[in-house]
């Protein structure tokens, strides 16, 4: 079985889809849609940056969600190769779950990038800037994690927000607490501490306005039914129920995206190749996971072009 994963925030970088627009009418008209969709040249801050306006969250969430789904159209229309013929299931990491889910039908590209949109707004709404921080753990397991959060916390929010793999965890809540998390981490056994550079708390409880904000947006605009089932990051498990992705979708803001525990999930059920789209990110988390596991990290023309060869 093949698994077709997307990545999420952190995978943009200035120049992020030039290649593919500049190649294939199909990625063009990606990013034209995405553009028009938002009212917006996000597709100009993709290929010219500034960088600080691309990472921006209102931006990087449709932006890295534009580049995945361009990868997939070129794959499909410049290629022939078909996402529903060849895949037996789909993941993203965190947003990249939207990008998933526009990739089997769940969501129009613009209504994704709506979503985004406004998800990226949301959560950086929710925390009022220098509130909230994140930091990853290196040489953390979930369990040292956690006891490492509860030591931190002190009274303040100080949770897991995302298991990546087995010696990557990452913690998200108040600034002081993750800054204590940082300081403790030799109490704790862990190798290092590392602060993200990242403007807000996600995957935390303080994201709660945020949820909030996206309950009410996809009450407007549900997912439609899926051409390929999803795992969804909240519960590391398969899901295939349109009323149930949107559920899944709400507590993401605010839950623990369990990559480790889904890329398992996914191994278990006899996924034995990962492609990931648009990113190079997951494909060396799913490494650390289960070195058995092929991965292809398909990014650029060459990399299309050599999965097309491998899947037609």
């Amino acid at each position: 079985m093949r698994a077709f994963v997307f990545p999420g925030q952190g995978s943009q970088k200035v120049g992020m889809g030039t290649e593919l627009a500049a190649a294939s009418a199909a990625a063009r008209s990606v990013f034209e849609e995405v553009d028009d969709a938002l009212s917006q040249n996000l597709s100009t801050i993709m290929r010219d940056g500034p960088e600080e306006e691309l990472t921006l969250t209102e931006n990087a969430q449709p932006a890295i969600m534009a580049n995945a789904i361009a990868t997939l159209r070129v794959l499909e229309q410049d290629f022939g190769i078909s996402l529903a013929d060849n895949a037996g299931c789909v993941a993203g990491h965190s947003l990249g779950e939207y990008s998933a889910l526009c990739a089997v039908g769940a969501f129009s590209l613009a209504d994704t990038a709506r979503l985004l949109k406004l998800r990226g707004k949301a959560m950086q709404a929710a925390v009022p800037v220098g509130v909230g921080a994140m930091c990853a753990l290196l040489g953390a397991d979930v369990e040292k994690a956690q006891a490492l959060a509860d030591a931190a916390a002190e009274g303040e929010v100080c949770e897991l927000a995302n298991d990546n793999d087995p010696t990557q965890v990452v913690l998200s809540g108040h600034t002081g607490a993750i800054e204590r998390a940082v300081g403790l981490v030799k109490d704790h056994s862990i190798k290092r501490g590392v602060p993200l550079p990242v403007s807000a708390p996600f995957h935390c409880s303080l994201m709660q306005p945020a949820a909030d904000a996206m309950a009410e947006a996809l009450s407007e605009t549900p997912p439609q039914d899926l051409a390929v089932p999803l795992y969804a990051n909240v519960t590391a498990s398969l899901v295939d129920d349109p009323a149930q992705v949107q559920e899944l979708l709400v507590q993401q803001v605010t839950g623990r995206v369990r990559w480790r525990e889904s890329v398992m999930a996914m191994r278990a059920a006899g996924a034995e190749h990962f492609v990931e789209l648009g990113g190079k990110v997951l494909g060396p988390m799913i490494g650390r996971i289960d070195r058995e596991a092929k991965v292809s990290i398909v990014i650029t023309m060459e990399d299309i072009e050599a999965l097309a060869g491998e899947l037609s």
